[in-house]
């Protein structure tokens, strides 16, 4: 985050090295960091199970199978690597998460014609009509999770936040596993 100094200067016009420390501004006091990390991480991780325990309830799958078979709904004829990439993940844990979809008879995998080295993923008929449904629970139970803790401009605020740090992560391609 960069923090814009009364005289619209930056705090990245002042190098956090220059020799005159009258030169370089005040910023405001950050919170604790890895407080925020660990509230990050639990908050993520308990939504993440509560998700999962609604959609394997009503639809007898879990949230990532969710998150694969919308991504696939929304990007029809994507590759695994596409699919690794999107959620940061390795291609062999995506490629098996693939292979549970198709066993399922979910999703197909097509003969990629530009790469003989990759396939193309689809859903199957009964892969959009599942994707549908459990896009219904998975909205309620957001809705149910979120807004009773958070009102529309916190919701949005954070929502703003969490896609600027992640936006900045993907360009910087921060975290991404290497294989």
């Amino acid at each position: 985050m960069e923090y814009t100094l009364p005289d619209d200067r930056t705090a990245t016009d002042f190098p956090a090295d220059s020799p005159d420390p009258a030169r370089r501004p005040e910023l405001p006091e950050l919170p604790d960091l890895p407080a925020l990390f660990a509230d990050l991480i639990r908050c993520e991780t308990r939504l993440y199970n509560a998700l999962g325990d609604r959609l394997r309830e009503r639809h007898g799958i879990v949230t990532s199978q969710y998150e694969f078979l919308h991504y696939l709904r929304e990007h029809p004829g994507c590759r695994v690597a596409d699919l690794a990439a999107e959620f940061a993940i390795g291609v062999g844990a995506t490629s098996k998460g693939v292979d549970r979809l198709e066993k399922q008879g979910w999703a197909v995998r097509h003969p990629n014609p530009d790469d003989r080295r990759s396939s193309l993923l689809t859903l199957t008929p009964e892969g959009e009509r599942l994707t549908a449904r459990a896009e219904r629970t998975y909205t309620e139970a957001l809705t149910e999770l979120l807004t009773p803790t958070l009102d529309a401009p916190a919701l949005t605020t954070l929502a703003r936040t969490l896609a600027t740090l992640r936006t900045t992560l993907e360009h910087h391609r921060t975290g991404t596993p290497a294989g």
